[in-house]
């Protein structure tokens, strides 16, 4: 029996988010969009201002009896430069700042529980600055954001390549 799920994070540009998570089996879906700000339905263009207070996120529908939430943590956190308060690699703002919205007490224990052993391990020489957030209405964005790394993979890995994400992650990660 399949027990539907939903995990949500923002680990910077979200178009580099889809990708680690939807390979999984047991994930339904990643999609990419907007939460954690103060206008309803923003656009692309609002969030990217800075100025609506939204994260770029992802939304991951998943069954839990075939993958869990700690698993999907593990996959979250070497995304991503937990230590950037300011952003991630080349995209710099609010909108590109590191959380984990949890969706029920549960999953805000395991996230809780999972930063604090990253901030124990002394993987980093700076402290873990992701936040821990109730997740709130998530808006998502626009189709063309939707399966960017599929519809436009020249643009993607030129993207990709170009924002240092992936050589953080070898240096920091592998």
């Amino acid at each position: 029996m399949s027990t539907i799920s939903y995990a949500t994070f923002a680990g910077g540009c979200f178009w580099c988010m889809v990708k680690p998570f939807d390979q999984w089996d047991g994930v339904y879906d990643v999609v990419s969009g907007y939460t954690g700000g103060h206008v309803e339905n923003p656009t692309y263009e609002q969030v990217k201002t800075g100025d609506t207070g939204h994260y770029e996120a992802v939304q991951i529908r998943y069954d839990s009896s075939k993958i869990t939430y700690q698993q999907i943590l593990e996959l979250f956190w070497p995304q991503i430069d937990p230590t950037d308060p300011n952003g991630q690699f080349q995209d710099r703002g609010s909108q590109y700042r590191t959380a984990i919205f949890y969706h029920n007490e549960e999953q805000k224990q395991l996230a809780v529980q999972s930063k604090n052993d990253l901030d124990n391990s002394n993987r980093f020489d700076k402290p873990i600055v992701t936040e821990i957030l109730p997740a709130g209405e998530f808006y998502p964005a626009e189709s063309y954001h939707q399966d960017f790394y599929r519809k436009n993979k020249a643009e993607y890995e030129q993207d990709r390549a170009q924002s240092g994400r992936d050589e953080f992650i070898d240096e920091n990660w592998k």
